[in-house]
Protein backbone atom coordinates (compact mmCIF):
# COMPACT_ATOMS: atom_id res chain seq x y z
CA UNK A 1 0.00 0.00 0.00
CA UNK A 2 1.59 3.71 -1.02
CA UNK A 3 2.14 6.03 1.70
CA UNK A 4 -0.23 9.35 1.97
CA UNK A 5 1.03 11.86 0.21
CA UNK A 6 0.98 14.86 2.90
CA UNK A 7 3.21 17.08 1.47
CA UNK A 8 3.57 18.58 -2.62
CA UNK A 9 5.49 21.37 -4.37
CA UNK A 10 3.32 23.90 -6.14
CA UNK A 11 5.55 24.61 -9.36
CA UNK A 12 4.49 28.04 -10.68
CA UNK A 13 5.64 29.72 -13.72
CA UNK A 14 3.76 33.10 -13.43
CA UNK A 15 2.85 35.81 -11.50
CA UNK A 16 3.70 33.17 -8.41
CA UNK A 17 6.89 32.85 -9.10
CA UNK A 18 7.44 36.22 -6.92
CA UNK A 19 7.60 34.93 -3.56
CA UNK A 20 5.80 38.10 -1.87
CA UNK A 21 2.77 37.28 -4.59
CA UNK A 22 2.83 33.56 -3.84
CA UNK A 23 2.49 34.14 0.21
CA UNK A 24 -0.92 36.40 -0.66
CA UNK A 25 -2.51 32.81 -1.07
CA UNK A 26 -0.83 31.56 2.04
CA UNK A 27 -1.64 34.94 3.95
CA UNK A 28 -3.84 36.48 2.39
CA UNK A 29 -3.88 40.01 1.27
CA UNK A 30 -3.37 41.55 -2.15
CA UNK A 31 -0.47 41.24 -4.86
CA UNK A 32 0.42 44.57 -5.72
CA UNK A 33 -0.63 45.21 -9.53
CA UNK A 34 -3.63 43.15 -8.70
CA UNK A 35 -7.47 44.01 -7.98
CA UNK A 36 -8.03 40.61 -6.72
CA UNK A 37 -7.53 40.34 -2.26
CA UNK A 38 -7.30 36.47 -1.28
CA UNK A 39 -8.37 35.19 1.79
CA UNK A 40 -5.16 32.68 2.06
CA UNK A 41 -5.06 29.24 3.62
CA UNK A 42 -6.52 27.97 7.07
CA UNK A 43 -2.68 26.88 7.98
CA UNK A 44 -0.97 29.70 7.35
CA UNK A 45 2.65 28.52 7.64
CA UNK A 46 4.56 29.15 4.74
CA UNK A 47 6.47 27.05 2.60
CA UNK A 48 9.33 24.47 4.03
CA UNK A 49 11.61 24.97 1.19
CA UNK A 50 11.32 26.79 -2.37
CA UNK A 51 13.18 26.34 -5.43
CA UNK A 52 14.19 27.01 -8.89
CA UNK A 53 12.02 24.36 -11.45
CA UNK A 54 12.21 24.27 -15.23
CA UNK A 55 8.77 22.89 -17.30
CA UNK A 56 9.08 21.47 -21.00
CA UNK A 57 6.33 23.30 -21.97
CA UNK A 58 5.92 26.63 -23.62
CA UNK A 59 5.07 29.79 -21.91
CA UNK A 60 1.92 32.23 -23.62
CA UNK A 61 -0.57 34.76 -21.92
CA UNK A 62 -4.34 34.63 -23.02
CA UNK A 63 -7.73 35.42 -21.41
CA UNK A 64 -8.93 38.59 -19.87
CA UNK A 65 -8.54 38.60 -16.19
CA UNK A 66 -10.22 41.05 -14.18
CA UNK A 67 -7.43 40.92 -11.52
CA UNK A 68 -4.68 42.25 -13.96
CA UNK A 69 -6.73 45.06 -15.74
CA UNK A 70 -8.66 42.50 -18.60
CA UNK A 71 -5.09 41.30 -19.99
CA UNK A 72 -3.63 38.23 -20.48
CA UNK A 73 -2.26 35.82 -17.70
CA UNK A 74 0.16 33.30 -18.12
CA UNK A 75 -0.58 29.39 -19.33
CA UNK A 76 1.52 26.76 -20.40
CA UNK A 77 0.88 24.27 -22.88
CA UNK A 78 -0.38 20.75 -21.95
CA UNK A 79 1.80 19.09 -24.03
CA UNK A 80 5.50 18.78 -23.49
CA UNK A 81 8.70 19.41 -25.61
CA UNK A 82 11.97 18.61 -24.25
CA UNK A 83 13.10 21.38 -26.17
CA UNK A 84 11.68 23.92 -24.49
CA UNK A 85 11.99 25.17 -21.23
CA UNK A 86 9.92 27.39 -19.12
CA UNK A 87 11.07 29.18 -15.98
CA UNK A 88 9.32 28.07 -12.91
CA UNK A 89 9.54 28.34 -9.35
CA UNK A 90 8.31 25.73 -7.04
CA UNK A 91 7.45 26.16 -3.37
CA UNK A 92 7.05 22.96 -0.47
CA UNK A 93 3.62 23.10 0.87
CA UNK A 94 1.34 20.47 2.62
CA UNK A 95 -1.57 19.10 0.37
CA UNK A 96 -4.58 20.83 2.70
CA UNK A 97 -2.83 24.37 1.71
CA UNK A 98 -2.31 23.00 -2.58
CA UNK A 99 -6.25 22.39 -2.16
CA UNK A 100 -6.76 25.65 -0.70
CA UNK A 101 -4.51 27.79 -2.97
CA UNK A 102 -6.52 25.84 -6.16
CA UNK A 103 -10.07 26.63 -4.86
CA UNK A 104 -8.61 30.38 -4.47
CA UNK A 105 -7.20 30.30 -8.35
CA UNK A 106 -10.11 28.54 -9.68
CA UNK A 107 -12.69 30.82 -7.46
CA UNK A 108 -14.36 27.16 -6.02
CA UNK A 109 -17.00 27.16 -4.17
CA UNK A 110 -17.54 24.27 -1.76
CA UNK A 111 -15.49 21.43 -1.06
CA UNK A 112 -12.76 20.26 -3.52
CA UNK A 113 -11.47 16.86 -3.64
CA UNK A 114 -8.01 16.65 -5.29
CA UNK A 115 -6.87 12.83 -6.20
CA UNK A 116 -2.67 13.46 -6.34
CA UNK A 117 -2.11 9.61 -6.60
CA UNK A 118 -4.55 9.85 -9.47
CA UNK A 119 -2.92 12.74 -10.73
CA UNK A 120 0.69 11.21 -10.49
CA UNK A 121 -0.40 8.17 -12.19
CA UNK A 122 -2.29 9.87 -15.34
CA UNK A 123 0.09 13.01 -15.37
CA UNK A 124 -2.66 15.44 -15.17
CA UNK A 125 -6.10 15.44 -13.95
CA UNK A 126 -9.38 17.58 -14.63
CA UNK A 127 -9.61 19.44 -11.04
CA UNK A 128 -12.10 21.56 -12.58
CA UNK A 129 -14.18 21.54 -15.83
CA UNK A 130 -14.20 24.84 -17.88
CA UNK A 131 -11.81 26.51 -15.05
CA UNK A 132 -9.08 28.73 -15.91
CA UNK A 133 -6.41 26.81 -13.88
CA UNK A 134 -8.59 23.31 -13.67
CA UNK A 135 -6.05 21.15 -15.69
CA UNK A 136 -3.26 19.89 -12.70
CA UNK A 137 0.05 18.40 -13.98
CA UNK A 138 2.34 16.24 -12.72
CA UNK A 139 6.26 17.39 -13.22
CA UNK A 140 8.27 15.12 -11.62
CA UNK A 141 9.91 14.05 -7.86
CA UNK A 142 12.01 16.15 -5.88
CA UNK A 143 13.66 15.10 -2.35
CA UNK A 144 10.72 12.57 -2.42
CA UNK A 145 7.82 14.68 -2.91
CA UNK A 146 5.42 15.42 -6.00
CA UNK A 147 5.98 18.35 -8.02
CA UNK A 148 2.60 19.91 -9.63
CA UNK A 149 1.18 22.58 -11.38
CA UNK A 150 -2.05 23.87 -13.26
CA UNK A 151 -2.93 25.63 -16.28
CA UNK A 152 -6.03 24.88 -19.15
CA UNK A 153 -7.20 21.77 -20.11
CA UNK A 154 -7.36 23.16 -23.69
CA UNK A 155 -4.78 25.10 -25.92
CA UNK A 156 -6.08 28.75 -25.57
CA UNK A 157 -4.16 30.42 -28.56
CA UNK A 158 -7.26 31.48 -30.16
CA UNK A 159 -7.57 33.64 -27.29
CA UNK A 160 -3.97 35.21 -26.77
CA UNK A 161 -4.01 38.56 -25.27
CA UNK A 162 -0.50 40.25 -23.83
CA UNK A 163 -0.40 40.74 -19.99
CA UNK A 164 -0.96 43.78 -18.00
CA UNK A 165 3.04 46.11 -17.13
CA UNK A 166 1.93 45.16 -13.89
CA UNK A 167 1.86 41.22 -14.63
CA UNK A 168 4.56 40.90 -16.39
CA UNK A 169 6.94 43.15 -14.00
CA UNK A 170 5.39 40.65 -11.67
CA UNK A 171 6.92 37.62 -13.21
CA UNK A 172 10.35 39.53 -14.19
CA UNK A 173 10.72 40.59 -11.00
CA UNK A 174 10.50 36.69 -9.63
CA UNK A 175 12.74 35.90 -12.45
CA UNK A 176 15.48 38.33 -11.24
CA UNK A 177 14.89 36.69 -7.39
CA UNK A 178 14.72 33.08 -8.68
CA UNK A 179 17.46 32.67 -11.49
CA UNK A 180 20.76 34.84 -12.15
CA UNK A 181 19.65 36.42 -15.51
CA UNK A 182 21.26 39.19 -16.98
CA UNK A 183 19.00 42.06 -18.40
CA UNK A 184 19.22 40.78 -21.78
CA UNK A 185 18.77 36.90 -20.86
CA UNK A 186 15.25 38.00 -19.61
CA UNK A 187 14.57 40.25 -22.54
CA UNK A 188 15.24 37.00 -25.19
CA UNK A 189 13.33 34.84 -22.22
CA UNK A 190 10.45 36.74 -23.03
CA UNK A 191 9.99 38.59 -26.87
CA UNK A 192 9.18 35.35 -28.79
CA UNK A 193 6.29 34.37 -26.35
CA UNK A 194 2.31 34.30 -27.78
CA UNK A 195 0.84 37.51 -25.98
CA UNK A 196 4.69 39.09 -26.18
CA UNK A 197 5.46 39.34 -29.62
CA UNK A 198 4.15 41.74 -31.97
CA UNK A 199 2.17 43.47 -29.15
CA UNK A 200 2.64 46.89 -27.86
CA UNK A 201 4.13 45.21 -24.89
CA UNK A 202 7.10 43.76 -26.85
CA UNK A 203 8.14 47.43 -27.13
CA UNK A 204 8.32 47.84 -23.51
CA UNK A 205 10.01 44.78 -21.84
CA UNK A 206 13.75 46.87 -21.85
CA UNK A 207 11.93 49.11 -19.80
CA UNK A 208 10.19 46.90 -17.28
CA UNK A 209 13.33 44.64 -16.90
CA UNK A 210 15.59 47.22 -16.17
CA UNK A 211 12.99 49.14 -13.20
CA UNK A 212 12.79 48.04 -9.85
Amino acid sequence: MSEEIKQVWYASYGSNILESRFHCYILGGQPKGSKKTYKGCSDKTLPQEKEEVYINSELYFAKKSKSWDSCGVGFINTEFNDKIQTFGRMYLITTEQYVEIVKQETNHKGELLIDFKKAKEKGSLIIEEKSWYGNLLYLGEQNGNPIFTFTNEKDLTEEINPPSEQYLLTIINGLKETYNLNEIEIKEYFENLLGIKGYEIEKKLTELIKSE
